[in-house]
């Protein structure tokens, strides 16, 4: 009996020693710190909008196109080079079609007569199937963008106005007009081609553009000026002169684009004005002195010259949305660059 207490005593005391055996092999072993992880690393500094610098940034692939390039350009299909080839390609076309229908119908008085319904239609087929060919070749070749597409048709009729003015000073045979009228057409959208190129910028043909519709509006005020000044002006000088004004005005800032640079915005804020402040003036002059006098017109003729003038020299566009982070204003001596000089 003795020796079986002593044996329950010895498996009590054994025990606990067993459970803290035990529980010291499941706790974790704490391991000393690694003395690199201690250390900072320097990092890059932010920008104050809280990025990193653009050298921080990891590059991101650039897209690679596997189109064919035309003129430094991708080509916009497999037939039309670019976004105004369709455009391009339509107004040869029918600038041909028409062209070949009347030089054929003013020869022959417009008759009902089989020979002359054959030659208008011969011409009208003709005249489309050259414009489409050539306009089709010259565009396969060269990428044209919507500025040229676009403008080149309002230079085309420039272009016919300017023949067909400066023809009929020469003579009044409606034959030679029909065909000046053409080829002047022709000349004023293939040198837009040419000359301007596919990449034709926007800004250079708004200014054209714009030349021409000015050199219009000009022209008609200097005759008016002149007519109600007691210089009677026939309707033959009133359409002759207002048949070439455009193509002069067109021309004049096309030369202009060689050393002049305006934006877009430019342009179209001059035109908005000048054509308003002109139009207001010629209104209430006209109004108050009466219209068969030159004083409303030259008064028209000034206003809207100095509206033009005044919005292209002296409108600020760095002041339509000031830059945030520049405080008050920009920090150039001079606070604005004009472009006209």
């Amino acid at each position: 009996m003795t020796r079986w207490l002593c044996l329950a005593a010895v498996l009590l005391l054994a025990v606990p020693g067993a459970a803290r055996a035990q529980y010291a092999s499941d706790a974790p072993v704490q391991q000393p710190p690694d003395p690199a992880s201690l250390r900072t690393e320097p990092q890059a500094a932010l920008t104050q909008e809280g990025q990193l610098p653009p050298a921080a940034v990891p590059a991101a692939d650039e897209p690679r196109s596997n189109g064919a390039i035309l003129d430094g350009q991708l080509r916009y299909g497999a037939f039309l080079s670019g976004p105004g080839s369709l455009s391009f390609i339509l107004h040869h076309s029918v600038m041909g079609a028409l062209g070949g229908f009347f030089t054929q119908g003013v020869a022959n008085g417009f008759s009902s007569e089989r020979s002359s319904r054959e030659a208008m239609l011969a011409g009208t087929l003709i005249g489309a199937g050259l414009g489409f060919g050539s306009s089709a070749w010259w565009q396969f070749y060269n990428w044209v963008g919507k500025p040229m597409g676009y403008f080149g048709i309002g230079n085309s009729i420039i272009g016919g106005m300017f023949a067909a003015g400066f023809m009929d000073m020469l003579t009044r045979d409606t034959t030679a007009l029909a065909w000046a009228s053409f080829v002047g057409a022709e000349l004023g959208a293939w040198l837009t081609a040419t000359i301007g190129g596919g990449q034709w910028p926007l800004d250079d043909a708004m200014l054209v553009a714009s030349g021409g519709g000015w050199g219009l509006i000009y022209g008609a005020l200097l005759l008016a000026v002149m007519h109600f000044s007691g210089s009677k002006i026939s309707g033959k000088t009133w359409a002759d002169a207002l048949l070439i004004a455009p193509g002069i005005g067109a021309t004049a800032l096309a030369l202009a684009t060689m050393k002049y640079d305006p934006s877009p915005a430019q342009i179209l804020r001059a035109d908005i004005f000048g054509v308003g402040a002109g139009a207001v003036v010629l209104l209430l002059s006209g109004l108050v002195l009466g219209f068969n006098q030159p004083t409303p017109y030259v008064l028209s003729f000034l206003g809207s010259a100095g509206a033009i003038a005044t919005v292209s020299l002296l409108w600020e566009e760095a002041a339509e949305r000031p830059d945030p982070l520049l405080g008050l204003g920009s920090t150039r001596s001079k606070p604005y660059r004009c472009v006209w000089w």
